[in-house]
């Protein structure tokens, strides 16, 4: 059993950056892969970025944040980060980890395994 809490969420301006962070329960973190989705008002849940088990693994991304996200790990510490850069309001959603089986898988939306209650970032234009 893996327990996941983000933080860092709030409301910033178009441009601004934010860092979320989200601290993994358990002594089993790095041998899960970890991911972010967010899910806007009124849309579906989307794939954000996904890390495979270790700070050296690869990443994906999706298309709309290529370029201006990124997701990184510490397993020393139990915990994922996204890096958020160049905020827009399109941006603006709840904010989700997980911890998955794969991070290719996970940004094919497959594969989650454990969900956090999510934290919500809010863009201004």
């Amino acid at each position: 059993q893996v327990q996941l809490v983000e933080s860092g969420g709030g409301w910033v301006q178009a441009g601004d950056s934010l860092r979320l962070s989200c601290a993994a329960s358990g002594r089993t973190f790095s041998s899960y892969a970890m991911g972010w989705f967010r899910q806007a008002p009124g849309k579906e849940r989307e794939f954000v970025a996904a890390i495979g088990w270790s700070s050296s693994s690869s990443r994906y991304y999706a298309d709309s944040v290529k370029g201006r996200f990124t997701i990184s790990r510490d397993n020393a510490k139990n915990t994922v980060y996204l890096q958020m850069n160049s905020l827009k309001p399109e941006d603006t959603a709840v904010y989700y980890c997980a911890a998955g089986s794969a991070a290719s898988a996970m940004s094919r939306y497959s594969g989650m395994d454990y969900w956090g209650k999510g934290t919500l970032v809010t863009v201004s234009s």
